[in-house]
Formats: C-alpha cells, sequence, structure tokens
C-alpha cells in the first residue's frame, strides 16, 4: 500500500509538462537541422559509403535475373554447361564484391556516425557553458546529463545505419519495382493490391509511435534527474535515514520510465509482423496467379523464379523503412530536446560591437541598479555606490538582502533589469564577457574541487602558472603546509568534489586557486564560513597582503572578519539602508550595530 501512495505521488509530480510538444506533426525541417551535422563529411566519407550502397544495391538487383532468367531458362533449358558455368563464376564473384561493398559500407558509416555524435555533443556541450546562470537555476543537472549523453546516444543508430538504410532501400524498392513491372506487369499489379492496405494500418501506428518515444525521453530525463539529486544528496538520505523511502520513490520512477520503454517497444514491434503479414499474403498471390501465368504460357518457370526472388527482396526493404521511421521518431524526440538547449541563448549575451576590456583598475559603480530574479519579486532596488580601485568594501545584512546579487551583477552573471553597473566607467553591457570575467577572482562558501590533482585545482583559473607559483599562493593562504603533509603533496589525487579534503581545506585550495588567477578585483563570497577560527585568523593575515592593491568585494555574516574593510554597506531586502566603516556604524548604533551585537551576544552564549 505504500509503495503504491509513492509511486501516486511520483505520479503527482512528474505530469508532462509538454503534451504540446508530443502532438507536433513529425517535423521535417527539424530532422534536415539534425542531418546538417554530416556536412562536413558529405566531401569524403559519405561519397564513399554511397558508392558502396550503389554497388551492393546493383548487384542485389542482377542476381535474382541471372538466376532465374538465365540459369533456368538458359543455361539449364538449353544444358549448356559453359554457360552455367560462366554464371555460377560470375553469381560467385558478384556475392564476394557484394560482401566487400558491405564491409566497407559499414565501416565507413560507423566512422561517419561516430564523427557526428561527436560533433553533435562537443557542440551542445560548449553552447551549454556559454548559457547564463539563469538557465542553470531553472533545470537540474540531470535533466542536462541526460541532453547530453543520453538524448545524443539515442542518435547513433540512426546516423551509423539510419541514414544510409534509407538511401540503400528507397533505390532497391525503386529497382525491384522497375524490374517486377518488366517481368510481368499483371502479377506485379495483383501483389500490390494488398499493399495499401498495409499503408493505411502503418499510418495509424505512427502517431502513437512517435508520441510513445518522446514520453519515453521524458521519462529518462526524470529518472536522471532523481539520481543525480539522490546521490549528490545521499549524505542527507542516510542521515534523515530515508533509504527506504528514497528507494520506493526511486522505484516509482524507475518504473514509469520501464512502462514507457515497454510501450514504445510493443508499438514498435507491431510493425515487422505486420510487414510479414502482408508478405505472406503477397506469396500468396503470387502462387496462385504464378501458378495460371505459368499454365497459360504468359511466363516462364524463369521468370516466375526471378520474381519470386524479387518478391522475396521487396519486403525486406519496406519493412527496413519501418524501422528506420522508428529510428527517425526516437531522433525527433531526442532532437527536440537537443535544439531546445540549442535555441537557448544566453540572459547575458555581448553585443556585436563589444569591446575587450584591457587591464582595469578596479573602480566599481553601480547606478541606479535595480534586479529581480523572477519579475516579481525584486532582489535590488535603487542601489547606488561606488568602489575605489583598491578599496576594500564589505556587504553585510540578513539573508536575502541583495549581497551576493550584487557580487553577481559585478561578474555579469545577471545583467541588471534598471540602471548600470560600471568597471573604470565602462558599461559592463559593452564589454566583451572573457575580457571581464579573467580579471574577477570568486571564492564561494560551497567550493568546487575538481577531479585530478590538487596543483591542478589551484592552477585551474591560470593553466601556465608554475609549480613555484602555486607553492606560492598555497604559502600565503596558508594552505601550504596541510598540502604537504599529504600523501603526494601537490600531486595528490583527490576524488570527486575534493571528498578527501577536509571542508577548511577545500576553501584554502580556493583561496590558492583565487590569488593565483591574480585578478584586479576579488570577491569572498561567505568564504570564510566554513573555516575554523584558527585557520581564519591565518587568511586575515594573509588577506592584508594579498588583497593590497586589489578591489575587493566581502560578503560576510561573521563580523569579524570585516572589521578592516575601508567601507561596509549595509542592506536590508535589496536596498542600502547604512553605509561606512565599522567604527561610523557602531557609532551609529544602527541596523549595523545590533548585528555585531547579537553576534556578539551569541558567541558568548555558546
Amino acid at each position: 500500500m505504500k509503495k503504491e501512495n509513492v509511486n501516486e505521488k511520483v505520479l503527482s509530480r512528474f505530469q508532462y509538462t509538454a503534451d504540446e510538444v508530443i502532438e507536433k506533426p513529425f517535423n521535417w525541417k527539424q530532422m534536415l537541422r539534425l542531418f546538417s551535422y554530416m556536412k562536413p563529411y558529405r566531401k569524403n566519407l559519405l561519397p564513399l559509403a554511397i558508392l558502396m550502397v550503389l554497388i551492393n544495391t546493383g548487384i542485389r538487383l542482377l542476381i535474382p535475373i541471372l538466376i532465374g532468367v538465365y540459369t533456368l531458362d538458359r543455361a539449364l533449358v538449353e544444358k549448356d554447361s559453359n554457360l552455367l558455368f560462366v554464371l555460377v563464376a560470375v553469381i560467385a564473384g558478384l556475392y564476394l564484391i557484394s560482401y566487400a561493398a558491405n564491409f566497407f559500407r559499414i565501416k565507413w558509416m560507423n566512422i561517419l556516425g561516430q564523427s557526428v555524435i561527436y560533433d553533435l555533443r562537443k557542440h551542445l556541450f560548449t553552447h551549454v557553458q556559454t548559457l547564463s546562470h539563469r538557465f542553470f537555476d531553472q533545470r537540474s543537472a540531470g535533466s542536462i546529463l541526460v541532453r547530453i549523453m543520453n538524448d545524443i546516444n539515442s542518435l547513433q543508430e540512426l546516423f551509423t545505419n539510419g541514414v544510409i538504410n534509407l538511401l540503400m532501400d528507397i533505390v532497391l524498392l525503386i529497382g525491384i519495382c522497375v524490374i517486377l513491372f518488366s517481368l510481368s506487369p499483371e502479377l506485379t499489379l495483383a501483389i500490390m493490391i494488398i499493399l495499401p492496405i498495409m499503408f493505411f494500418i502503418s499510418t495509424s501506428l505512427r502517431r502513437n509511435i512517435r508520441r510513445s518515444w518522446q514520453v519515453v525521453r521524458l521519462k529518462q530525463s526524470k529518472l536522471n534527474s532523481h539520481l543525480n539529486e539522490s546521490i549528490q544528496g545521499i549524505r542527507i538520505t542516510q542521515s534523515f535515514t530515508q533509504e527506504k523511502e528514497n528507494m520506493a520513490f526511486f522505484d516509482g520512477v524507475n518504473t514509469e520510465n520501464y512502462e514507457s520503454w515497454r510501450s514504445a517497444s510493443q508499438k514498435n514491434a507491431m510493425f515487422r509482423p505486420l510487414v510479414e503479414l502482408t508478405n505472406a499474403l503477397g506469396t500468396a498471390v503470387l502462387i496462385w496467379y504464378g501458378a495460371h501465368l505459368i499454365q497459360s504460357d504468359t511466363i516462364s518457370i524463369g521468370y516466375f523464379v526471378s520474381f519470386a526472388f524479387y518478391l522475396g527482396m521487396f519486403w525486406e526493404p519496406i519493412s527496413r523503412l519501418g524501422m528506420v521511421y522508428n529510428q527517425l521518431l526516437m531522433g525527433m524526440a531526442s532532437s527536440e530536446r537537443i535544439f531546445e538547449f540549442l535555441d537557448e541563448r544566453p540572459n547575458v549575451g555581448e553585443k556585436e560591437n563589444a569591446f575587450r576590456l584591457e587591464e582595469i583598475q578596479g573602480h566599481i559603480e553601480f547606478k541606479n541598479v535595480e534586479f529581480s530574479y523572477d519579475q516579481r519579486r525584486p532582489a535590488l532596488q535603487n542601489i547606488n555606490l561606488e568602489i575605489k580601485a583598491g578599496q576594500t568594501i564589505a556587504l553585510v545584512g540578513h539573508t536575502g538582502s541583495g549581497k551576493t546579487t550584487i557580487a553577481n551583477l559585478i561578474s555579469r552573471f545577471y545583467d541588471p533589469t534598471g540602471g548600470k553597473v560600471k568597471i573604470d566607467q565602462y558599461d559592463l553591457r559593452e564589454v566583451l564577457l572573457a575580457s571581464l570575467r579573467q580579471q574577477i577572482s570568486i571564492v564561494l562558501q560551497e567550493t568546487f574541487i575538481f577531479s585530478g590533482t590538487i596543483r591542478d585545482n589551484i592552477r585551474f583559473g591560470r593553466p601556465n602558472a608554475s609549480d613555484e607559483e602555486v607553492a606560492a599562493a598555497a604559502k600565503a593562504v596558508g594552505a601550504h603546509t596541510f598540502i604537504m603533509n599529504l600523501a603526494n603533496a601537490y600531486e595528490t589525487e583527490v576524488e570527486e568534489r575534493g571528498n578527501i579534503l577536509s571542508v577548511g581545506e577545500r576553501q584554502l585550495i580556493s583561496f590558492a586557486r583565487a590569488l593565483l588567477a591574480n585578478p584586479r578585483i576579488l570577491i569572498l563570497d561567505e568564504a570564510t564560513a566554513s573555516i575554523d577560527t584558527e585557520t581564519e585568523v591565518k587568511i586575515q593575515k594573509a588577506l592584508k597582503s594579498l588583497l593590497k592593491g586589489r578591489t575587493a568585494i566581502i560578503i560576510a555574516h561573521r563580523l569579524s572578519t570585516i572589521r578592516e574593510a575601508d567601507h561596509i554597506y549595509v542592506l536590508d531586502h535589496g536596498e542600502i539602508i547604512e553605509q561606512g566603516n565599522h567604527d561610523e556604524l557602531m557609532e551609529r548604533q544602527g541596523e549595523y550595530y545590533h548585528l555585531v551585537k547579537a553576534q556578539f551576544n551569541t558567541l558568548n552564549v555558546g
């Protein structure tokens, strides 16, 4: 009973949000856009593969004529041993050539397919990296991962086999139809009567098949999102002993994914039996009417055998065309989701005439800045502030007061909805993003450590830095000592997200990373919140010399870390309500004074 309730919970949580997408007709324009990724190979791999297809198809169309008309009606009827020997040798040679052509077709199409998948995945990943923070705010990491991995993987069969099979089967069908009509128009017309029946039934399946594969993609996305969330939050799950509930929840999502695949596969499986049934009916017509034509001397036995060969070949490409169509449906479902991301444009874009920002002094101005994340609730209201080059300022206030938003606007992760943000008198909307961010370093409360060595992580923002410079940055922030105590010192491999390191150690590495980049502007967003008091004292000593000559913005709840700031801004609900240095603000006994007193009293009680 509990499992059923959980599954109902999953169903209610994961209702389709794209029914209108599911109802879309087949989009050939979108498929042509997908196939455009084959353009770089249209002068080498693709022509070679097409040549092999034409050779193989030509041989397949020739062999039944050689067997039926020439071998049976001539060599055997006329008892011509020499002709029979020549025909056997020619047919054997043609089969060898066909085998070789097939081998190279498969080889070259696999190379082409993998190359297209590589290019498409690279394009999507590169594009995603250019998107603004708002894009990532609205999507889970799991759903993004699904687009880059699963959705692109699902196109692999389409590019390696589907496209070339489509060409091969169309050429083969046209050739077979021409030959069948040339052999016996009456028999061909008698058999073709059953085609409209198959066409009518298969057409009715297409919409359901397409819808089913789109549902599969949606369910896969939700499954991956939940998996990513569960793995990232495993410590919370275990600490609250919610393993059983999480397993039940996963079982519901997994069951939906399984059912969607089962439904889509069942509908796919209906097509081949339909073709085989049509084939059986066609064979019955062939035997009945063909026997009548032979008895009336309208066609010979050799012609009848050739006709039977071609009829057997006729249903094969029709069956494969159904499979290719299913691949196209799967490709359309995946390409819709891929192109949805590729069509996303950064909220923070660059103008065509944007210029490169050379080395800055670090003078920052906010002029009447307004900002809202959701266009409803203001995060910043009429912010006016000036940070002089080389000055250290602090932003304080309760959670949600707008401190981090100011830092995000300086780095231009977002653009203000009103007013201007300037650095050295340049409006940030006018400059190239890379030239701006290369001169800014940010240290967050929850730092991210990449897989690799400690040296690589410190060097992340400045890959060409020497080993000596890496060590100097680590020493400056007090990280050198603990690094040297590790098994391989700076060459120690850290696990994913730096799990072998303590929170404080990861934070020290992020300090070293930021400082090695030698930024003109340094932003510390709650950067010392996860560091113990002893380590914080070391960092404060290092920061006095390291911040010298740089513009620094410090966001901190620990007010003891900002006493030395040149200027302090107190924010509340997106507005600056007080500003001044520590002594001035304490003397006024306003909001800052009460924040300091409250924190002091809390520490004393502790």
